[in-house]
Parts: structure tokens; C-alpha cells; sequence
């Protein structure tokens, strides 16, 4: 699908342009600010040639569409006319959470100039090796220039920050430049120098002391003192007689938003910034090894739900109170265990596409974009994914033992081993980060290698006796488990649900049903392995050995149990077409959730096939799912 078309698809598959509050873009993913996520189609966009997954978190819809999407986001920019990541109009009202929000802030305040950022960091690791070679040195007028370049962003952050800190607040971005420029004039740089000598005399305004601070690099106190000039001039403007409003109110807000800056925010938002950076070495030397085990671990997860802009504040704050990182560093091996299970599947496969797929995403993974490699590749072959964290963890526990860091900022990838060559030169924490990239890399690609089923036969319909004979044609002497409908309902797959983990196929193989009545009875003969404490969910183990989760609607934990009465307990054995339990469908779905039930085989990778019926409409107690070992 050419470009135009994508971006007209998108915005249309959206709810439109005048569904669309903001959107800014990251490196793979499109985050749109929506009026209504309800108008959006999410199941038709998941299916459009082009686009990789779609989530909903943080308060944004993000749709990962690639190496491509900063031509797709120009292209919808165009269509939404003027500038996409201003939000023009009132945000409608909403209901969500402290954390959703903040990721939201996060993301729109640093999306639109990461690129830039990463970019000085790989020329700092680059000039970091040219010196430790002796190709340069610090005299050398090439080293100088070549140095300003890579830092200028950074040492001037506050007025990048201020500009997007402002527009994210509904402020006028270039009084937030201006803040920022005032941060970082060479007369408060140098009044900050002087003020370090012995004997300095201590600064006023209007007789209140001030306490300098050198501000550059700084990312906390600009983005509180945006907040409030941005309210300011919300306050203001409309009271202003329209003859002058246009240049008093910048007036007002600098003269009272910079001197409050220099007395108040900024020694409160440093001492905020002093603590998060504390308690971050803190919870680090409680044991760098778990917590770079932690980081290894997770930080996939965190990616898939696009969350992972939360800890870039923390990357940053560090780097600026601190002149290092250890976070980033601990990044690197969760990186590669991704690009190790992507690898593994590579060489395994036999399939032509997959075998394309894969080596396009091994490059973006190797440059530091996991997305490609882990919903179109890594995610869908479940226990490549689960190798990958695994293997990660691993490395980064490596890592975070010979406490690696990194001295300048930029998100992890293949260039993060040039920025951690300490200004002293090379030394064992740079060797330890790449035994570490080794040990996740070289161990998820094997582990995927041999033991992920890569190449398993793809899901065919099922419903008759004719299937069983092509199945024993195909396969030979197999043994196979019927597993029958635990409901009455609307048959469809699971790459058709609207939640990523169950999409996705990280819990298992298997499909969903959209409920008729509010019943579900036993799909197997065996055994009641869990009951959540909530009834939403129940697992079962057949005596034959298969799994089964059945999970009764979307976030329905949420209801705490309300509307669902069990009729079995944990381990209690029950035989096909028993009564498990039964809810109240109408008032679940009054309380605004879906009841898509998705049927699960938590232990697929036992199975060489799980075989799906085609039947669209099902019966309690009629086939569903064929498992072949």
C-alpha cells in the first residue's frame, strides 16, 4: 500500500479529522490524542497492510506503523491542516488516571526532538572513540566543532523543552523559549561561575535572594515554569483590551514567570530532580544486578504498551545532575534478546515471508526499534518473546553488576556502546556492557533456534470429518484433542480482538467468542486448575494435558467479581458440558465492557498445531478447537 493511501486509511479508520484532538509521532508509532477512541476501528486497523499493531495506553491511541511513519504522520498532517501536535481545540472531558495522563505529557513534550537528541549522543560516543583511537583530541579544532554539534542540543535543552513544554500546555511555545533562554544566558551562566568562588556576594531581585544554578541541560524546572506561564497567559489574554493583548501578555507572563523561576521553581524543581535522581542511585546500589535483571526483563512490556516514555524524564534527569546514566546501559541486552529471538526465527524459518520479515526487523532492532521485531515477529511466536525477556534479563544482569553507564543521552541500540567510554577513557564497564549484549543476544538466538516452534504448520479451518482426514494425511499417526465450545455465541479468531496481549498471541493459540447468553460450561473433561478470586476467568487442565484459559470479557477484573457467579471451585474435577459459571451479560455490558471472551491454550507451544473451527456461529459443547501434538 503506497503512503497517501495508508495515511488516508488511518485517519479515516480513526473517526476522521474532526475526531482527531493532537498527534505527535515517536520513532515507530503514530499517538493520537482522540475525542472518542470509541469511533476508532481498531480490529480494521490491526488488519491494514502497513500497520504493525495498534494500542491504546498512556491516555493515547498509538498506531506502530514503522520506519515509515514519519511520512505517514507528514501525510496526515496535511490533512488535519496546520501543525498536528497542536491541540487547537478543548479537550473533551475525561476520566483518566494520574499515570495515563502523564505519559501523554511525557511523550508530547519530547517525541518532537528525541530524534535530534539521540542523534548528538551517537556523534558524543563517536568522538568518545576518536579520542580514545588518538584519531583527535580535545585541542584539535575538528574535536571542538564536531563536539558543539553534539552538545549544543543538550546544553540548550531548556529552550527546546520550553517550546514543547508551552505547546503541550496550550501556551505560546516561544515564551516558553524565552524562558529558557533566560535559563541558560551566558550572564546568569557566569553570575552562576562567579558565585562558586570564595567571597562571592549573593544575587537579589527586589531584595529576595536568588540561588543560582547552572540550568543547562536542565529538564524539570523548565517544563514547571511553562505550566505556569501557560496559565498565565490563559488568565490574562482574554482580560487584556485586544489592541495590546498580543504583546502585553508576553510581557507579563516573562516578567513574572522568569524572576519566579530563578527564585522559586527552579531551586524547588532542582531539588525535586536532585531527589529522583537519588532515589534512582538508591533503588540501583540496593543491587544494580536484580534491578539491571528487572529492567532486562520487563522493559519489552513496557514498549508494547508504549509506556516506556515515563522513564525517558529519568534518563535525562540523570544525565543532567549526575553527567551519567545507568539506566540506559541496562536497555542494551532487553534490546538484543529481541534482536536474538528475531535472529533465531530467521535462521530456522523456512517460510520465504517470514525470512523477510524477520531480516528487515533485525536491522530496525539492531539500530534500536524493537517494535517490528516484536509484534510481527517475536510476540505471534509466543515463546520467542518470552526467550527474549528472559535472555535480556540475563544480560542486563550482567550490565547493571559492573555498573555500566553512559555519559551522554540516546535511546539504546547497537551506538549506545560508543557513549559509555567514560571521559577517562576505556575501561571494564564497557567490556561488561558488551559481554552483556553477547550473553542476550547469543542466548536468545539459540534458545529461539531450538526451541521455539517456528516452524509450526499455520492454523487451517476445521468442522468436519473430513479436516480429521487431511489432518492424519498431513501429519501422520498424531495424537489429537478436541476441545468443544464452552459458550453459545459469535465465533471469530483472536487476531481480531480488541487487546494486544490476547491479539497478540503472548498467552497462547486460540480464539474468541462474542457471547449470546451468560453461561460457560466445560469445553473438556478434567480439572478446575485456577478461579480467579474476581470469576472473570477460569483455567482448566484436560485429562489429556491441554490448558485452557477462558477469560469472560475485556478488563472485566475491573468489576471485582460483580455480575459473575461461579458454580465450581479450584480443583474441583469436572467433566464436558458441566456448568462453571454464569454472569449477568446485559449489566456488564451496560457497565461499559466488552464480554469477547477469548478460549486460550495457555501450553500451545506443547501442541504442533492448534486448529481453529470455521464454523462462524457455535453451540455449548460443539468443537472449537482441534489440538495436534
Amino acid at each position: 500500500m503506497k503512503l497517501n493511501e495508508l495515511a488516508t486509511e488511518v485517519l479515516a479508520k480513526v473517526g476522521g479529522a474532526e475526531n482527531v484532538i493532537s498527534l505527535v509521532h515517536c520513532a515507530t508509532r503514530l499517538r493520537f490524542k482522540l475525542r472518542d477512541s470509541s469511533k476508532a476501528q481498531t480490529l480494521a486497523l490491526k488488519n491494514t497492510p502497513g500497520i504493525i499493531m495498534v494500542v491504546e495506553s498512556g491516555g493515547q491511541y498509538q498506531v506502530v506503523v514503522g520506519n515509515e511513519v514519519s511520512q505517514v504522520y507528514e501525510l496526515i498532517a496535511s490533512h488535519l491542516g496546520g501543525d498536528a501536535s497542536e491541540q487547537q481545540f478543548a479537550e473533551p472531558a475525561g476520566n483518566e488516571g494520574f499515570f495515563a495522563r502523564f505519559i501523554d505529557i511525557i511523550s508530547a513534550i519530547f517525541t518532537p526532538f528525541i530524534s535530534l537528541l539521540i542523534a548528538g549522543g551517537m556523534l558524543k560516543g563517536l568522538l568518545s572513540v576518536a579520542l580514545v583511537a588518538s584519531w583527535l583530541t580535545t585541542q584539535n579544532g575538528t574535536y571542538q566543532i564536531l563536539f558543539a554539534a553534539s552538545d549544543a542540543m543538550f546544553y540548550f535543552l531548556p529552550l527546546f523543552l520550553g517550546y514543547t513544554a508551552c505547546k503541550k500546555f496550550k501556551g505560546n511555545p516561544f515564551i516558553g523559549m524565552a524562558i529558557g533562554g533566560a535559563l541558560v544566558h551566558p550572564l546568569m551562566i557566569a553570575a552562576f561561575t562567579a558565585s562558586q568562588m570564595p567571597g562571592a556576594q549573593p544575587h537579589h531581585f527586589l531584595g529576595l535572594p536568588v540561588i543560582l544554578i547552572n540550568y543547562s541541560s536542565s529538564v524539570i524546572p523548565i517544563i514547571f515554569a511553562c505550566w505556569l506561564s501557560a496559565w498565565l497567559e490563559r488568565l490574562i489574554y482574554l482580560r487584556l483590551p485586544s489592541a495590546v493583548r498580543n504583546f502585553i501578555t508576553p510581557l507579563i507572563c516573562i516578567v513574572v514567570a522568569v524572576p519566579l523561576t530563578f527564585l522559586l521553581i527552579g531551586p524547588a524543581a532542582t531539588w525535586v530532580s536532585k531527589m529522583l535522581a537519588l532515589g534512582y542511585e538508591l533503588l540501583y546500589g540496593f543491587n544494580s544486578a536484580i534491578a539491571g535483571m528487572l529492567m532486562g526483563g520487563l522493559w519489552q512490556v513496557c514498549v508494547i504498551f508504549g509506556v516506556h516514555w515515563g522513564m525517558v524524564p529519568i534518563m535525562m534527569n540523570n544525565i543532567s545532575i549526575t553527567g551519567h546514566d545507568t539506566l540506559i546501559p541496562l536497555l542494551v541486552p532487553a534490546i538484543f534478546g529481541q534482536v536474538g529471538a528475531t535472529l533465531g526465527i530467521f535462521l530456522r524459518t523456512k517460510n520465504a515471508q517470514l525470512k523477510g520479515s524477520a531480516g528487515s526487523a533485525l536491522v530496525a532492532g539492531i539500530c534500536g526499534i524493537t517494535e517490528p521485531a516484536v509484534y510481527a515477529i517475536t510476540l505471534p511466536n509466543r515463546r520467542a518473546f518470552v526467550f527474549g525477556c528472559l535472555c535480556g534479563a540475563a544480560g542486563a544482569g550482567v550490565v547493571g553488576y559492573f555498573h555500566s553507564a553512559v555519559y551522554s543521552f540516546g535511546f539504546a541500540s547497537i551506538f549506545t556502546l560508543t557513549q559509555l567510554i567514560p571521559p577517562t577513557g576505556y575501561d571494564f564497564t564497557v567490556t561488561a556492557a558488551i559481554i552483556g549484549l553477547l550473553v542476550s543476544l547469543t542466548l536468545s538466538t539459540l534458545l529461539t533456534y531450538f526451541f521455539a516452534r517456528v516452524n509450526a504448520p499455520k492454523t487451517v479451518p476445521c468442522a468436519d470429518s473430513a479436516v480429521d482426514a487431511s489432518l492424519t494425511q498431513t501429519h501422520g499417526q498424531v495424537e489429537r484433542e478436541t476441545i468443544t465450545s464452552p459458550m453459545q455465541g459469535r465465533l471469530k479468531p483472536l487476531t481480531q480482538i480488541d487487546d494486544p496481549i490476547f491479539s497478540g498471541g503472548l498467552l497462547g493459540k486460540g480464539a474468541f467468542i462474542t457471547p449470546s447468553q451468560g453461561r460457560v460450561v466445560s469445553p473438556v473433561d478434567g480439572t478446575v486448575a485456577s478461579l480467579f478470586k474476581t470469576f472473570h476467568a477460569i483455567g482448566l487442565e484436560s485429562s489429556g494435558g491441554a490448558e485452557v484459559l477462558i477469560h469472560v470479557g475485556i478488563d472485566t477484573v475491573k468489576l471485582d467479581g460483580k455480575y459473575f457467579t461461579p458454580h465450581v471451585a479450584e480443583g474441583d474435577e469436572v467433566v464436558r458440558g458441566q456448568l462453571l459459571l454464569e454472569f449477568d451479560a446485559d449489566a456488564i455490558r451496560a457497565a461499559g465492557y466488552s464480554l469477547d471472551t477469548p478460549i486460550l491454550i495457555t501450553n500451545s507451544d506443547d501442541f504442533s498445531d492448534v486448529i481453529v473451527s470455521d464454523v462462524s456461529d457455535v453451540e455449548e459443547n460443539t468443537p472449537l478447537l482441534t489440538l495436534v501434538r
